[in-house]
């Protein structure tokens, strides 16, 4: 038997490990253990608790106004005592969180090898996302394996030297848990706290918009709200629901100037079952995340960008996202766009998802296997 640990501390981490995880643990040669930072404690444990994952190990390191630095730091310390202790034969990371680079680095100073699940994403800018493009650059050459959604994604690896036959493309993980947590919506739908059920068993049309980027704080903000604002005024029969992010640094601008429009409903923060639901009502996403840029797609849903550059080019090439950076007058262009000219709706809406069909984790587990 080999003993192999997965290590993640956030959200997305979790959505996108759950299926490898579910996929080893059907296969009792393998040994999984699960170890959580939690560097994002609510949302992570609602995530668990979909996917019905405990944790071996959790750290709970979620501070209030930490840092990056004591947050990094203290993971470090944390992971090098789990890793002394539990020695696992491979250590599973995901993408490009904080926790990420702790558990590479602690890894690899235990001289534990490292597979990384979402390997290869690049913007080729250092502050954008940031700190997550230091992270996964970083990570890259520490690990050991390199499970690469795309083509694209192997492509940046093998540029900085990463050799060919430790790269695998997969898919991305994401469409796994994206499908498996469709079906369980679509037969049982959540309850979406704050938004009427009639607005969602109806024809109401909905734009569903979510934010967090560190690089988007301050003017960021203020301009993505004052153009959800204008158009808010404009299209008033649509309604502009948001999942607003628990960070100050958001709540503060959203709250400010999308607080007072009768079509704009702000609500608190979703776990990931009434989300995925949320976007199968949605008629277009406005948003800064990398998961959803991944997931829509598959719903059929075309997504606004608020980036200027993205780790995830390959649905911008496809044709079902577009960056619309923080330009408030870009944004309402795009916006109106979509929600008048069907032909050009249709054509971002078909698109066939660049990030596979949801076998990633089953390609994973092969690929060790063998």
């Amino acid at each position: 038997m080999k003993k192999i640990s997965f290590v993640f501390g956030t959200r997305p981490e979790a959505i996108k490990l759950a299926p490898v995880i579910i996929e080893f643990k059907k296969h009792p040669e393998w040994v999984v253990n699960v170890c959580v930072t939690a560097q994002h404690r609510e949302m992570l444990d609602q995530v668990l608790d979909v996917f019905e994952i405990k944790p071996d190990v959790d750290f709970n390191l979620m501070q209030p106004d930490q840092t990056l630095s004591s947050l990094t730091s203290e993971a470090i310390v944390k992971l090098d005592g789990y890793f002394k202790h539990y020695k696992p034969d491979l250590v599973f990371v995901q993408g490009d969180t904080t926790t990420v680079l702790a558990a590479s680095l602690a890894a690899f100073y235990n001289k534990i090898r490292i597979a990384h699940v979402e390997a290869g994403l690049r913007t080729f800018n250092k502050t954008a996302p940031f700190p997550e493009e230091i992270n996964r650059v970083l990570t890259s050459h520490l690990a050991d394996l390199h499970f690469a959604p795309t083509e694209s994604a192997k492509r940046n690896l093998v540029n900085e030297g990463i050799k060919q036959e430790k790269i695998f493309i997969t898919g991305n993980t994401v469409i796994d848990a994206l499908l498996y947590v469709k079906d369980i919506v679509s037969k049982n739908p959540p309850e979406i706290i704050g938004v009427n059920n009639e607005i969602l068993d109806t024809d109401c049309s909905i734009v569903l918009i979510t934010g967090h980027r560190r690089e988007n704080f301050g003017k960021g903000f203020e301009n993505i709200c004052a153009a959800i604002a204008d158009l808010a005024d404009e299209f008033t029969d649509h309604y502009f629901i948001y999942p607003v992010h628990l960070n100050p640094n958001v709540r503060k601008p959203v709250n400010k100037i999308l607080s007072n429009k009768k079509n704009i409903l702000l609500i608190e923060p979703l776990s990931y079952l009434p989300f995925v639901y949320l976007m199968t009502k949605a008629k277009i996403i406005l948003t800064d995340s990398g998961g959803i840029q991944e997931e829509a797609p598959s719903l059929g849903k075309p997504v606004l960008v608020f980036r200027d550059v993205t780790e995830r080019p390959e649905a911008v090439e496809a044709g079902c996202v577009e960056l619309v950076g923080t330009d408030k007058s870009l944004i309402v262009e795009k916006v109106r766009a979509l929600l008048l000219d069907k032909n050009y709706y249709n054509k971002m809406q078909k698109v066939i998802n660049p990030y596979g069909n949801g076998n990633a984790s089953i390609r994973i587990f092969n690929t060790l296997n063998d």
